[in-house]
């Protein structure tokens, strides 16, 4: 069974750092983008930042300078690491990829279970 699993969602207070991790698992061809969502209660799911396979990054105006996504090809993993954390970060956080894990060149998009991310004092 092909799976995301995420990690590293907590409590933290404002201007603190927390590390998101998700790994991929199960039989996997390839792994294309990967990426981090946020979700805010009552607000639709909104990217954060993603980074391609060949380690290209992007992100979401208003964590440029603040977050950092970095991803490990061989351990298929995911990494956001989070800094200066305002109170408008709080959300469910959600790893997205793009694998192939049925044919070797067609890719679908699997999404992990969330890690609830609460910034307050």
């Amino acid at each position: 069974q092909v799976q995301l699993v995420e990690s590293g969602g907590g409590l933290v207070q404002p201007g603190g750092s927390l590390r998101l991790s998700c790994a991929a698992s199960g039989r996997i061809f390839s792994i294309g983008a990967m990426r981090w969502y946020r979700q805010a209660p009552g607000k639709q799911r909104d990217l954060v930042a993603a980074v391609t396979t060949g380690g290209s990054t992007n992100y979401v105006d208003s964590v440029k300078g603040r977050f950092t996504i970095s991803r490990d090809n061989a351990q298929n993993t995911v990494t956001l690491q989070m800094n200066s954390l305002k109170p408008e970060d709080t959300a469910v956080y959600y790893c997205n990829a793009e694998m192939s894990t049925v044919l070797p060149n067609i890719r679908n998009s699997y999404w992990g279970q969330g890690t609830q991310v609460t910034v307050s004092s």
